[in-house]
C-alpha cells in the first residue's frame, strides 16, 4: 500500500503541462530513432544523455527513459515493414510481423505489436514497482565479496546469453569490457594505470564515447556496408482489427511480460533475449506451431510483449544493484550517476521516492508509446523513406559531437572513433556488443570489490568463496562455464539415462 501511495504521489507531481510535452516528443523521437535501421535504443539514448546534460534530474531521467521506451517500441516498424529489425530486440519480431505486412495486413501487424509492447510495458512497470525495493532491501546484505562475484556472473551470463552460438565470444568481448575499465587512475589510491605517461588514458575511458562508438558508428558502418532496402507497398489496413486479434491471446502476453521482465533482470541480457525467450516459449505452448515465421499473431505479440517487458525490467538491477540489465539500461546508469543520482543499496533509504518516479515515468512513457504507436501508424511509415546515404552522415555527426560534449575532451572523440572501428570489426567476426559495454560498467565495481575484499580479509582469498551469497554466485558462475563444454553435456546426458546421443555433440 505505501508503494501504491508512492507511485500515485510521484505521478501526481508529473502531472503537468512540461512534463507531457516532455514524455511526448521524447517518446516520439524514440520511436523514430527505433524505426530507422541503424539507429539503436543504446544510440539514442547515449545521444539524448550528451543533450540532456544541463537539465534538472528528474526533467532528464523522464525524458532518457521515454526514449529508450519509444525506441524498443519502434524498432517493430522496420522490422515489420522491412523486414530488418530496428533494433537488436526487434529480431524476433520480423520473422512473423514482415509476412503479415507482405500478406496485406500491415496495420493490423503494427496494431498487434503495440497492444503487444504496451503489455508488456506494465507487466515489467508493475515487476519495478514490486520487485525493486525487495531487492534493495536484499542488496543491503552485499558486501565486497557479494559484488565481485556479481560482476563476474554478469558478464558470464551476458557472454553465454548473446552469443549462444559461441560463449567464447561472448565472454571474450566481456572481459575486454573489463580490460577497458582498467584504463586511467584506479578508484582507492588514485595511481594510473595502463596511461603510459598520458594524461589523456590517465583519465580513463569514458563509457558514454565507447558506447556511442560500438553502438553508434559501428552501426552505421554495418548499415552502410550492407544493401539498400524497401518499404513494403501494400496497403495498410484496419488497425483496430489488429488490437482486437490481440485481445484473443491473453495468456500469451502475460507469459511473455513476464518471461521478458525476467530476462531484463539478468545483467546484460536485456532486451534482445527478452523477446526471443517470449517467442520461444509462445512456439512451444502454441497449437498452431506451422504458424510461427509464416505470420503468426501468437508469435509477433509474444515478441513485442517479451522486448517492451524487458525495459523496466533491466531498470531493476540498475536502481537496486547499479548493475544494467541491458545496453541501453547501462547508459541510463551513467546518466543517474552525472546528474548526482546514486543507484544501488542504499537508493530504498537515501533516494526512495526515486525508485517509485522511475516506475511513474515508465508508466507515462508506454502510455504515450501506445497512444503515438496507434495514431501515428500510417504517418510514420513515411520515415523508413529517407535515403540512409542522407541520414547517416546526420548521425556520425551528432556521435561525434556527443562524444566531445560530455567532457570537452578532443580525446573521447578519438574514444569513439576507435570503438567504433573495433566494434565493427568484432561484428563482421560476429562477437556480441553488449557484453563488451558491460564489461566496462562492471570493471570498476569488480576492481574495487576485490581489493576492498582483500583488505577485509587481510589477504584471506577463502573469504570470496565461503559466504551464503558469494557461494551461491561462484558456483552459478561456474555451472554456466561448464554447461558450455560439450564433454561436461555428454556426461550429464549419460548420467541421466540419455546416451542416445553417440556420434553427435549436444550443442
Amino acid at each position: 500500500m505505501d508503494g501504491l501511495m508512492s507511485f500515485l504521489a510521484s505521478l501526481s507531481s508529473m502531472a503537468t503541462s512540461w512534463t507531457i510535452v516532455d514524455v511526448i516528443w521524447a517518446t516520439l523521437l524514440g520511436i523514430i530513432v527505433g524505426m530507422l535501421p541503424g539507429l539503436t535504443a543504446t544510440l539514442g539514448v547515449a545521444l539524448m544523455t550528451t543533450l540532456t546534460f544541463n537539465l534538472e534530474a528528474d526533467r532528464a531521467i523522464l525524458i532518457l527513459i521515454s526514449m529508450y521506451v519509444g525506441a524498443i517500441y519502434g524498432g517493430s516498424r522496420s522490422a515489420i515493414l522491412l523486414n530488418i529489425p530496428g533494433t537488436p530486440a526487434n529480431a524476433a519480431t520480423a520473422l512473423d510481423g514482415y509476412p503479415l505486412a507482405r500478406a496485406g495486413k500491415a496495420g493490423s501487424a503494427m496494431a498487434i505489436a503495440t497492444t503487444g509492447s504496451f503489455f508488456g510495458g506494465m507487466v515489467g512497470m508493475l515487476a519495478l514497482a514490486i520487485v525493486a525495493p525487495l531487492l534493495a532491501e536484499v542488496a543491503l546484505s552485499f558486501g565486497s565479496y557479494e559484488f565481485f562475484w556479481l560482476a563476474v556472473f554478469g558478464v558470464l551470463v551476458a557472454g553465454q546469453l548473446t552469443s549462444l552460438d559461441d560463449p567464447i565470444k561472448g565472454w571474450i568481448a566481456g572481459f575486454l569490457g573489463l580490460f577497458v575499465a582498467m584504463i586511467g587512475q584506479e578508484g582507492i589510491h588514485g595511481v594510473p594505470r595502463f596511461s603510459y605517461g598520458s594524461t589523456d588514458f590517465a583519465g580513463g575511458i569514458g563509457l558514454l564515447p565507447a558506447m556511442v562508438g560500438a553502438f553508434g558508428l559501428a552501426e552505421i558502418l554495418t548499415v552502410m556496408r550492407q544493401e539498400g532496402y524497401e518499404v513494403v507497398r501494400s496497403k495498410v489496413d484496419s488497425v483496430w482489427a489488429g488490437i482486437r486479434q490481440a485481445t484473443r491471446y491473453k495468456l500469451t502476453a502475460i507469459r511473455s511480460g513476464l518471461i521478458g521482465t525476467f530476462m531484463g533482470l539478468v545483467p546484460g541480457v536485456g532486451e534482445d533475449m527478452g523477446s526471443w525467450a517470449s517467442y520461444a516459449a509462445a512456439r512451444q505452448a502454441s497449437k498452431n506451431k506451422s504458424e510461427f515465421g509464416k505470420g503468426s499473431i501468437e508469435g509477433l505479440l509474444a515478441a513485442e510483449t517479451g522486448n517492451n517487458a524487458a525495459v523496466p525490467g533491466a531498470l531493476i538491477p540498475v536502481l537496486t544493484l547499479a548493475i544494467p540489465g541491458s545496453a541501453p539500461a547501462a547508459v541510463l546508469l551513467s546518466a543517474m550517476i552525472i546528474h548526482g543520482i546514486r543507484p544501488g543499496p542504499l537508493i530504498m533509504i537515501e533516494n526512495p521516492d526515486f525508485v517509485y518516479s522511475v516506475v511513474a515515468m515508465v508508466f507515462l512513457a508506454t502510455m504515450a508509446m501506445a497512444v503515438l504507436g496507434l495514431l501515428l501508424t500510417r504517418p510514420l511509415i513515411t520515415v523508413l523513406k529517407v535515403p540512409r546515404e542522407r541520414l547517416m552522415p546526420i548521425i556520425f555527426v551528432l556521435c561525434t559531437v556527443g562524444s566531445f560534449a560530455i567532457a570537452s575532451r578532443t580525446f573521447d572523440v578519438g574514444v569513439m572513433v576507435f570503438f567504433g572501428v573495433f566494434g565493427f570489426i568484432l561484428r563482421e567476426l560476429k562477437y556480441p556488443m553488449a557484453p563488451l559495454i558491460l564489461g566496462i560498467v562492471l570493471g570498476d565495481i569488480l576492481d574495487k570489490s576485490l581489493r576492498r575484499g582483500l583488505v577485509l580479509s587481510d589477504g584471506n582469498l577463502t573469504e570470496f568463496f565461503v559466504r551464503p551469497i558469494s557461494l551461491v554466485l561462484w558456483l552459478s558462475a561456474l555451472v554456466f562455464i561448464l554447461a558450455t563444454m560439450p564433454f561436461v553435456r555428454r556426461a550429464v546426458l549419460r548420467i541421466l539415462g540419455k546416451p542416445g546421443q553417440k556420434g553427435t555433440d549436444p550443442e
